[in-house]
């Protein structure tokens, strides 16, 4: 079962992982100015991930692939990371679409 994983980036800010059953990072969140924000976040991505219309896939310039989780309002509410191939980034949408919705909420 995945899991979220909330932390502090850096410079302060409140941010939020999404991690598979195996531990591998799947879906990351951008910073947030305070911790009712980020949460707010992870809550919207459970309520998000289930629809496969939310993932905008892109291709870089370089030719590797990512997705974005998009809200309900079009805001991107998380990233992947950079995959080789499309059908390594389709795989993980379907990651987040299955460990998302029920993932425990973890303070790290």
């Amino acid at each position: 079962m995945g899991k979220f994983e909330k932390y502090n980036g850096s410079n302060g800010d409140f941010r939020f992982r999404l991690k598979a059953g195996n531990g591998e990072n799947i879906l990351a969140s951008e910073g947030y100015t305070t911790a009712a924000a980020r949460d707010n976040g992870v809550e919207s991505v459970k309520k998000n991930s289930s629809e496969e219309k939310r993932y905008e896939l892109k291709e870089t310039a370089a030719g590797k692939y990512h997705f974005n989780l998009k809200a309900t309002n079009g805001q991107v509410i998380g990233s992947s990371q950079s995959y080789a191939s499309e059908s390594s980034a389709k795989a993980g949408i379907q990651s987040v679409m299955k460990n998302a919705p029920d993932a425990d909420v973890v303070e790290v």
